[in-house]
């Protein structure tokens, strides 16, 4: 754990018990702080109590008397579309709003790393679509490296529950929105952004909202490499913004559209060939067409920014290339879950928007495809240029028919995931891909996406 010692001998209140909660709660404790408690939940307040936190309702009259910071979990809205009460009364009193990340970049840091011969450094990911993948991919090349490292934030463990840094040791972060947006320090050595579409726009104000609250890992953050994916406007204008000059190598430029010349720093992906410039001359190159576990365009987009990052830290191209030949995949990321009959079966899950399922779709070809749940602002006309390779849309949810009816591909109204994943097993022939890419959110049918991917595993294994 990381102790957080910023609050020592003050009270401090915690908004939000679910994991990042509660372990913000024990660091905070064990760097000598008391937490003042509270979810809406009573279940999750008597998880807490049972720990021997004080639960404190945080509306009731003088409840941020002597509070010294309020920190509050990501799920928890503290401007649009409209601010927790509990953050209001805060602001009201004259509290500050943090959240666990910002307590992690406080408190990373200690005297114990005046003994260090190389300082514990810190890579942070964020972006719309990838960074879950970018950072295992990461964090997967420096274990296999031999390198100390520790994947955290919103994969893997939370932030203030690892392991304090060691000599030359690595934390590899996957941020949020939510999270970047809130957090009072933000100080990564080295920052990722890989790209950007419409997402959480109702949190965020708007798409404007949404690019500010990523930007500001790299804004305020000052890291002294940005890895920046600049096939979106707003990459292309994050880059311009940090570098200081063409030759600035502070800033690696990455892209899957085109090749990337000049005298700076790139990394670009062309007909599955990662290649690496660096004062106009190439230094490193891999053939991504071998590597099973990033399958498509934008599993190639994840690994350019995953081998940026690593070249940043040191790590020579042969050893990147290696390692990410062992790099299995992430579950519910066009993960191949069975191949029978000369039929191969992927869950993208995690395609819980219109621009992530248009990657998965373009991945593959001749696709048997199950998507639909609840739809995200926008519509499905995005997916219009990645429909190619679709012989069939099997369409599951509660709103399947008005979904389908927005589809320009054949379709069939299956609703419920075991009839799509049964009409897609009988109609597919050897050599297609019964592809899960909702192109939705899975709150209509399921807890999480999660839920979904793993009820689709589970029908298709029980066929096979």
């Amino acid at each position: 754990m990381i102790p957080v010692k910023s609050y020592v001998g003050k009270q401090v209140a915690v908004l939000g018990l679910g994991r990042s909660g509660l372990v913000a709660a024990r660091a905070l404790r064990e760097g000598g702080a008391t937490p003042i408690c509270w979810d809406d939940n009573p279940a999750a307040r008597e998880a807490a109590e049972s720990e021997g936190f004080t639960c404190r309702d945080l509306l009731k009259q003088g409840a941020f008397e002597e509070v010294a910071v309020l920190i509050v979990s990501p799920g928890i809205p503290h401007l649009f579309p409209k601010p927790n009460p509990v953050i209001v009364a805060a602001q009201e009193a004259g509290v500050p709003v943090d959240n666990d990340i910002g307590l992690f970049f406080q408190s990373f840091a200690t005297q114990d790393w005046d003994r260090f011969d190389t300082m514990p450094r810190v890579v942070a990911v964020t972006g719309s679509n990838g960074k879950s993948t970018t950072a295992a991919l990461i964090h997967h090349i420096l274990t296999e490296g031999g390198r100390d490292s520790q994947l955290a934030g919103n994969i893997g463990r939370g932030v203030l529950d690892i392991e304090p840094g060691g000599d030359g040791s690595v934390v590899v972060l996957e941020l949020s929105s939510y999270q970047t947006d809130l957090a009072r320090a933000l100080t990564p050595d080295v920052a990722v952004f890989t790209n950007l579409s419409p997402d959480h726009l109702d949190r965020h104000g708007g798409m404007g909202g949404y690019f500010a609250a990523k930007r500001r890992l790299f804004a305020e953050g000052g890291p002294d490499r940005a890895v920046i994916g600049i096939d979106e406007p707003e990459g292309a204008y994050l880059a311009g913004q940090l570098a200081e000059g063409p030759r600035d190598d502070r800033v690696i430029r990455v892209s899957v559209a085109r090749k990337l010349s000049g005298p700076g720093w790139q990394v670009f992906a062309k007909k599955g060939f990662l290649s690496e410039y660096r004062k106009g001359r190439q230094a490193g190159s891999v053939d991504l067409r071998r590597i099973r576990g990033l399958p498509g365009v934008h599993n190639h987009q994840n690994a350019c920014s995953a081998y940026a990052a690593c070249r940043a830290l040191g790590l020579a191209p042969r050893e990147i290339e290696s390692a990410m030949q062992s790099f299995p995949g992430l579950p519910h990321r066009s993960q191949i879950i069975a191949e029978a009959d000369g039929i191969t079966y992927v869950n993208d899950s995690k395609a819980t928007n219109v621009d992530s399922a248009a990657k998965a779709l373009l991945a593959f070809g001749n696709i048997r495809w199950i998507c639909g749940g609840l739809e995200k602002e926008g519509g499905l006309d995005a997916l219009s240029g990645a429909l190619g390779a679709v012989s069939k849309a099997y369409v599951i949810g509660r709103e399947a028919a008005g979904f389908a009816m927005q589809l320009d591909v054949d379709s069939e109204v299956c609703t419920t995931m075991a009839a799509a994943v049964e009409r897609a097993m009988v109609e597919a022939q050897e050599g297609d891909t019964v592809l899960l890419a909702p192109a939705a959110a899975s709150f209509d049918q399921y807890d999480n996406f999660e839920q979904r991917g793993e009820d689709f595993t589970a029908e298709v294994l029980a066929r096979l």
